[in-house]
């Protein structure tokens, strides 16, 4: 008998066969070329960024360069024996300088804090514009102590502003020099005035355009220099210690003729080897060998009173010019600082000190 085999039917959930992917959809892998070339690429890219930037930088600074050159802002060391004073009448007249060998001691102990001022030449060497007393120092130093001083900071101006410019900077700048006499700008308005390179103008025209910062009295006491200095500049030997009142009295004495001139060479021709000390005692006696004669007094207006003799004169201490005035029963000192600071005990022994030198003490 065969037996039957029983089949029983069981239901089974249908399994969830989850997302179909196509085969359009599967993510491609790159190539190792490919992905070399993208990454390349992309530094190249950042590297361009980059040195567009680094362009942009040193064409600003280069910029900033040439501005700050033009300007005479950028300082260089530069050989002492290439620099030349050829251009230029200097405003300093040359000669022993009393307080030089401060300044050289004060650079040999703490330097320069100020460079002088040079323009370029075509030949590769430089024409001083401002810093004659600084590069002379320089040059004592260097003839002392040997090369150590063979270069001096330099603000290099480019070629090109001219001998007018350079006349003017030279001038500005010393103008706020309170030693420059009178007699000394004047001269220089006169180079100027005389200088082939320049406009051609006046002395007087020249003062107006050298000295334009100045106050109008002052352009004013330079022009009056100025013409005494065509009088008589190859009779004073020491011009440039004559004070203000001293030099408009004697061009007043010049300029009203009657054989003063003459009578000023003759007067000088006693002492040709003098000190400036001698000439300035010279030049008042010449101004006081003619006296005005005194205004006519009215009727009642009392007796008339003696002029009282006093003697002026300047020195110079510590750096400092002293103005001072001594007469009858007084002692007059002028300087360019104020004391009241000064302690009051100080004060007392400084003069103290002052009448016992005086006495002989």
């Amino acid at each position: 008998m065969t037996k039957k085999r029983r089949v029983f039917d069981i239901e089974m959930p249908e399994a969830d066969p989850g997302p179909q992917i196509s085969s359009l959809d599967e993510p491609k892998r790159r190539s190792p070329m490919a992905s070399a070339i993208s990454e390349n690429a992309g530094a190249m890219t950042e590297r361009a960024a980059a040195e567009a930037r680094i362009r942009a930088e040193n064409d600003s600074l280069a910029h900033e360069y040439v501005a700050l050159k033009k300007a005479g802002l950028v300082t260089r060391m530069i050989p002492v024996d290439d620099i030349l004073t050829e251009a230029l009448v200097r405003d300093r007249k040359k000669g022993d300088d009393e307080d030089l060998p401060e300044l050289v001691a004060s650079i040999r102990d703490v330097g320069l804090s100020n460079p002088i001022r040079v323009e370029e030449r075509a030949d590769g060497r430089y024409e001083l514009i401002q810093g004659y007393r600084r590069m002379t120092a320089y040059r004592m130093l260097q003839a002392e102590e040997g090369d150590g001083w063979a270069e001096i900071p330099a603000a290099v101006l480019p070629r090109g502003e001219g001998i007018a410019g350079l006349y003017r900077q030279m001038v500005d700048e010393n103008l706020v020099r309170r030693d420059l006499s009178f007699a000394e700008m004047a001269n220089v308005a006169r180079a100027y005035s005389a200088d082939p390179d320049t406009p051609q103008m006046s002395v007087e025209d020249a003062v107006a355009e050298l000295f334009k910062s100045a106050a109008y009295n002052k352009r004013s006491y330079i022009r009056s220099f100025a013409r005494l200095m065509e009088m008589a500049d190859k009779h004073l030997t020491h011009a440039e210690r004559l004070p203000r009142n001293l030099g408009l009295a004697l061009l007043k004495r010049l300029e009203a003729g009657n054989g003063a001139l003459a009578r000023l060479a003759a007067h000088f021709e006693e002492a040709r080897h003098r000190t400036p000390e001698e000439e300035l005692a010279l030049v008042r006696s010449f101004v006081g060998e003619e006296p005005e004669a005194p205004p006519q007094r009215a009727e009642g207006d009392g007796p008339k009173t003696a002029r009282r003799p006093r003697t002026t004169f300047d020195l110079r201490h510590a750096g400092e010019r002293v103005k001072c005035t001594a007469g009858e029963g007084q002692l007059t000192l002028k300087l360019d600082r104020d004391l009241t600071g000064v302690d009051r005990r100080r004060l007392e022994q400084g003069i103290a000190l002052l009448l016992d030198t005086l006495d002989g003490s």
